[in-house]
């Protein structure tokens, strides 16, 4: 396993789903709440939240409830769809760190200011942020949500809160996602050093970048990041 030196960093920043734990994992703890919510109000002969991980795996991501409510012959699906997110979006998420995620937050605690950067609805990303624990173990959690949609990655308004909280600027930032479709834009225009996690299991693992977009470095653990500071 090679190692990536990066020198002269003294805030890093890394991204939430699929960089710190498995997206995989919340979108099944979604589901079996989903599922026990579902089994209360109709018959399911099969098992909802097993097809449901199924479906997840397919094309058909997007429209997962809707096509497990047309399987099962509801007949007012856009309301059960409706009232299945709200279930989703509201749970309490049954996961937890990436083994690497917990080594490498260890590693720099203390050294380098830590922080998170995260898009999605505010409610759900602040459960994950609670499952997880890492308010005890990060300096700062923006969640780009509490400004309105707009503000989501790729726009810069977080990254230069970032700035703007530490004052530190250009290389001196280090930002760790796994989506190379839109995580790193702001950050390589702001001058930051950028690393892009590709996990087998991660949902964006066959991103391409886009020109310009591209990370300065690729890796596939979060054991494999070395930093100094200044």
């Amino acid at each position: 396993m090679s190692t990536v030196q990066i020198s002269d960093v003294r805030v890093v920043v890394f991204d939430l789903d699929d960089t710190l734990y498995p997206e995989r994992s919340f979108a099944f703890s979604g589901f079996d709440a989903v599922a026990h919510w579902l089994q209360e109000r109709m018959d399911c002969p099969m098992d909802p939240a097993a097809r449901m991980r199924e479906l997840f795996d397919t094309h058909d991501r997007s429209h997962v409830f809707d096509t497990l409510l047309a399987e099962l012959g509801c007949d007012r699906p856009k309301q059960m769809v409706k009232d299945m997110i709200c279930v989703y979006r509201t749970h309490k998420p049954l996961i937890k760190l990436y083994d690497d995620a917990d080594r490498i937050l260890s590693r720099l605690a203390g050294r380098f200011h830590l922080a998170v950067i995260s898009d999605g609805p505010a409610n759900v990303q602040q459960n994950k942020i609670d499952a997880l624990g890492l308010q005890q173990r990060i300096d700062r959690i923006v969640l780009t949500d509490i400004w309105g949609p707009t503000f989501w990655k790729p726009h810069p308004r977080a990254y230069l809160e970032i700035e703007r909280i530490w004052d530190y600027r250009d290389s001196s930032c280090l930002y760790i996602a796994d989506n190379a479709e839109k995580d790193f834009k702001a950050p390589l225009k702001l001058g930051w050093q950028t690393i892009q996690i590709r996990r087998p299991d991660g949902v964006y693992a066959h991103t391409i970048a886009t020109t310009g977009s591209e990370p300065h470095q690729v890796i596939t653990t979060l054991d494999q990041v070395n930093l100094t500071s200044r």
